[in-house]
């Protein structure tokens, strides 16, 4: 492909051309955004591995920075110290940073640069110009439509005007507030410009190489207008569809409105064409089979070169040759599972395990590779092979968070009905997603051997023991709790270790305490709350529905045994207890939390406020939020979460709330439930209801025990690492401490041996930083990209009449404020609010004795909020679809508990 100016290999070398303002686009590749902005440098990308690219050239930055100088520097900084928010504020300084622009004359030595190379490209042509910014077509964010585009300019001085405003566009607001939002610095920011020749487009669009909402790889989209793309672009017009399948077949021709096109006018300018009825019944697509072909086939071309998905602007002209405009990564998809197959002979199901514990946010590298081989040490007891250096093969890393491969589950009809059933208890809205999953052709069952599965199943009840254990609830809960005892004490002393000075022996430390840990408490625990659910589920059928669900459910609260709920009552114990001492009340309602954090870690909180939580931490400091993930801190190291709780315990206690005190009174109230639930299944059953139910409440609120001493012994893993992690800072392998959470095991024990992996943590801290803005987490994503159900299906919907819909979790109907929080750290709630939250994990759960209300994004009635909400009495809706969204603080909303629907009573409390 031609290109304006001839560069020698020097200049194709640095990416510079001869002319000092302008770069020949040739010149160009991928890392030379600084110098040519996003936009350009993949052009020059595209030009290098063939694509058909007009001829051009671009303006680079230098002209951008001679130009403007220092004129915008106080702007800048104005900028950069306004959060996203601040919408009024950023706008008032971007217009007045695009009327500073206007007033500056362009230096004559870029007109005549401009000028020679708009030459170059034939007398008066004419051009595209586009803007190219620095921060623009990066992996982490698009910057799409953000700076301006001037089609059909045509001359020397409307092409100089065309860059000046170009360079205005810099500021649009859009533009200033994406950056903010994106935590883009405006300051060093700058703005180069492509110039290329226009291609006279009898249809033009956008292609996306991979699937945008699906997120199958291996399905390109692609979306046509007659006239130049900026139809599409600028999303002016229902264009026609078509989507291509990796094999060339069309998966689906969809004919669009096309409601007008736009067109080049002769000596400049554009003009819209108004066509209506282009689209009616019986309307012809405008891009034929074989052009969406071609089509797609350069696009993965592209995409292979890329190494990424890619968004491409293209054109086809009136001669039907293609043309590609632009190129850039699509920044949505959820990334590709770790070593997922590339072709549908071996599709694979994952399930992410986050959104099974309430933690949508990412998990560090180390804390999955924990994950993986305390898995594949549960695994190993089970008889399967395990390479211990690996881990469990099942265990994936995909999008910085563990997946699950559940593909033989899938593939069973066994499997399927059983993931039917767990998940219609623990993640409602996965449950709504796995008709869509099933459906899926190229998952289809495939035949189960009965006599093998049997055989597999009988293995596994020996080696684990479960069915006595089973056996053991239902004959005598007080055995069962003995034997639960028993295996707590194991994983205790399995981690019972010695910190060492030697990074050696605490890694072997930490492996011992891997292998030690996950087999006793999934075996060993786990089949006697089944054994209690068991019970609970019988005792439902012999009722035959005589006692209504929610006297069933007043049976289990304030379950014995639940060491979560026990953590957060002695919280709210010690907000009573601080409530009759002045100076801890006032230091609780004056200051902020992050300042009582510090002044603990100082030790000069008021006495009573010292030691009262100094005693708390001693006995729960291992907790945190996501403390499933060893790289988080436990509130030992950061408590400043509970002085948020504190503040609102504290404030409920001085309007007369009582939970500590009410936690017995709900124990004996449940204690009485069990007797007139009994007493209406009529005199052949009462007896049976009765023992079913008790041995019921005696062992569910074993539920948490096992989760919590993982996180016990996770906290312990957590401070040997953190030890070897110091010793590497020392030997200046890594660069700080928590540095040693990016690695993997195997990885540690290559930096004591001498490596140096900072490189691979820097890209692994990006990756995670990146990953923690991602609000949508798919629960189940296949080895192609695809999210079953994507774009609908899941369960959670908007109800008929504007309400929100999720699964009924605690019954009870609840009016109150909503209060939105999505990091629990700093939440301050305040009496009677109602919490509004994406997930919740045992680090969320003292929030709950203050809230009069819940509603969750993810879980189903069995996950931890529901558990223990109906713990607290509390009613909860959870699996309610964007609901952090959906409801805002502030506004009054109404939840029903029991229907499973929350509505918006006003649009703020205050109204």
């Amino acid at each position: 492909m031609t290109t304006t100016t001839t560069t020698t290999t020097t200049e194709r070398a640095t990416g510079r051309a001869a002319e000092p303002w302008v770069l020949a686009l040739a010149a160009l590749d991928r890392d030379d955004g600084a110098i040519a902005g996003g936009k350009a440098a993949n052009l020059g990308a595209l030009i290098r591995v063939g694509a058909p690219v007009p001829a051009g050239f671009c303006v680079g930055t230098s002209a951008y920075r001679a130009a403007i100088g220092g004129a915008l520097d106080d702007l800048l900084r104005a900028i950069d110290a306004l959060p996203a928010s601040s919408l009024a504020d950023l706008e008032s300084l971007a217009d007045e940073a695009r009327r500073r622009i206007a007033a500056l004359p362009v230096p004559p030595a870029i007109v005549a640069a401009v000028a020679r190379a708009y030459r170059e490209l034939g007398d008066d042509a004419a051009v595209a110009v586009r803007s190219s910014a620095t921060a623009e077509d990066l992996e982490g964010a698009a910057f799409a439509g953000q700076q301006d585009t001037y089609l059909n300019v045509v001359g020397e001085a409307a092409l100089v005007d065309a860059i000046r405003n170009c360079w205005a566009s810099l500021f649009s607001d859009r533009a200033v507030v994406y950056r903010r939002a994106h935590g883009v610095a405006g300051e060093g920011l700058a703005l180069a410009v492509v110039v290329q020749r226009l291609v006279p487009a009898a249809v033009a669009g956008v292609l996306f190489t991979a699937d945008p909402i699906g997120g199958s790889r291996r399905r390109a989209v692609i979306e046509a207008n007659p006239g130049l793309g900026e139809a599409v672009v600028s999303g002016a017009v229902d264009p026609d569809r078509l989507v291509v399948a990796s094999d060339g077949s069309i998966a689906l021709r969809e004919v669009g409105r096309k409601q007008r096109r736009i067109d080049a006018v002769e000596g400049g300018g554009t003009v819209e064409v108004e066509l209506a009825g282009a689209g009616a019944d019986g309307g012809a697509l405008c891009i034929d089979d074989d052009a969406a072909r071609r089509l797609a086939a350069e696009g993965r071309r592209i995409a292979a070169a890329f190494g990424a998905p890619q968004d491409i602007e293209w054109a086809i002209d009136r001669g039907g040759a293609l043309w590609i405009l632009q190129s850039r990564p699509i920044t949505t998809l959820y990334p590709l599972p770790e070593g997922a197959p590339a072709g549908d002979d071996d599709l694979r199901v994952y399930f992410n395990f986050n959104v099974a514990q309430g933690v949508p946010q990412p998990m560090t590298p180390l804390g999955r590779d924990l994950w993986r081989h305390m898995m594949g040490g549960v695994a190993s007891r089970l008889g399967m092979t395990i390479d211990p250096e690996v881990g469990a093969p099942f265990v994936i890393d995909g999008g910085e968070r563990l997946l699950f491969d559940v593909t033989p589950l899938i593939r069973s009809e066994v499997g399927r009905r059983f993931a039917s059933q767990v998940l219609r208890r623990m993640e409602a809205r996965s449950d709504g997603l796995l008709p869509a999953l099933l459906a899926e052709p190229r998952l289809s069952p495939r035949p189960t051997r009965r006599l093998r599965l049997l055989r597999r199943v009988g293995r596994i009840a020996r080696r684990t023991g479960a069915p006595v254990s089973f056996l053991r609830t239902l004959r005598s809960p007080a055995a069962a709790q003995a034997a639960c005892g028993r295996r707590c004490a194991e994983a205790a002393a399995a981690r019972a270790v010695t910190m060492s000075d030697d990074p050696r022996a605490n890694l072997a430390a930490i492996r011992a305490i891997l292998a030690g840990t996950g087999f006793p408490l999934v075996t060993g625990i786990m089949p006697h709350v089944f054994g209690g659910f068991a019970a609970l589920n019988l005792a439902r059928r012999l009722l035959r529905g005589r006692a209504a669900a929610a006297e069933i459910e007043g049976t289990l609260r304030a379950l014995p045994g639940n060491p979560t709920m026990a953590m957060d009552v002695e919280l709210f114990a010690l907000a009573r207890a601080l409530s009759g001492d002045p100076a801890s009340a006032r230091a609780i309602h004056r200051e902020a939390a992050g300042a009582l954090a510090a002044a603990y870690s100082a030790g000069t909180l008021p006495p009573a406020f010292q030691a009262g939580l100094g005693e708390f931490l001693a006995r729960h400091g291992e907790r945190g939020v996501a403390e499933v993930d060893v790289g988080v801190p436990r509130w030992r190291e950061e408590p400043t979460q509970l002085f948020s709780i504190l503040a609102g315990y504290l404030a409920a206690v001085e309007a007369g709330g009582a939970a500590d005190l009410e936690h017995a009174t709900r124990a004996a109230e449940a204690e009485a439930a069990i007797d007139a639930v009994a007493a209406t299944a009529g005199l052949g059953r009462r007896w049976l209801v009765r023992g079913l139910l008790r041995r019921a409440r005696a062992v569910i609120g074993l539920r948490e025990v096992p989760k919590l001493e993982l996180v016990r012994s996770i906290a312990v893993v957590r401070a040997l690492a953190r030890r070897i992690g110091g010793a590497l800072v020392e030997a200046g392998r890594i660069d700080a401490v928590d540095d040693v959470f990016f690695l993997r095991l195997a990885e540690i024990a290559a930096a004591i041996d001498g490596a140096d992996l900072r490189a691979e943590i820097a890209a692994r801290a990006a990756a995670r930083a990146h990953e923690m803005r991602r609000r949508h987490v798919p629960r189940f994503i296949l080895s192609d990209g695809s999210e079953p159900g994507a774009g609908g299906g899941a369960a959670a919907v908007d109800a008929p009449d504007g309400a929100l819909r999720g699964a009924a979790a605690s019954t009870g109907v609840i009016r109150g404020v909503a209060h939105v929080v999505l990091d629990p750290r700093e939440a301050r709630l305040a009496p009677g609010e109602i919490l509004v939250a994406p997930a919740t994990d045992p680090g969320w759960t003292p929030l709950f004795l203050a809230a009069s209300g819940l509603v969750m994004e993810m879980g189903g009635a069995m996950s931890h909020g529901a558990v223990v909400a109906r713990e607290y009495g509390i009613p909860a809706v959870v699996g309610v679809a964007d609901a952090t969204s959906k409801i805002r603080s502030g506004q009054v909303i109404e939840v029903d508990g029991g229907n499973g629907i929350v509505r918006v009573i006003e649009g703020d409390a205050g109204d």
